[in-house]
């Protein structure tokens, strides 16, 4: 079965980094795009970045370019988030997204991990 399982988050100081990582098994990984999406409390779920096919292609958030980075190694069935230059408003439950809907139907959602950005 499809399991998605996110790593990484904890609490930083403004202007500190993390790299969040997604850790994928039950599908073909290396032919799934996959993203990163955040959720922070009394907001909508926004995208913050998507990695196409292979990794050719990458697409950010306005309000994430030049600072995060989005990365996978297909060995590893891994994609991953670099923050850089963190700010409070980066505070939100990280999720990791398997676009599956095409091949199986929906979509696989990880169950998140919090990013907490405070002094």
């Amino acid at each position: 079965q499809v399991q998605l399982v996110e790593s990484g988050g904890g609490l930083v100081q403004p202007g500190g980094s993390l790299r969040l990582s997604c850790a994928a098994s039950g599908f073909t990984f290396s032919r799934t795009v996959m993203s990163w999406y955040r959720q922070a409390p009394g907001k909508e779920r926004e995208l913050v970045a998507l990695s196409t096919i292979g990794g050719s292609s990458t697409n950010y958030a306005d309000s994430v370019k030049g600072r995060f980075t989005i990365s996978r190694d297909n060995a590893k069935n891994t994609v991953y988030l670099q923050m850089n230059s963190l700010k409070p408003e980066d505070t939100a439950v990280y999720s990791c997204k398997a676009h599956l809907r095409v091949v199986l139907g929906i979509d696989y959602w990880g169950p998140g991990t919090q990013v907490t950005v405070s002094s």
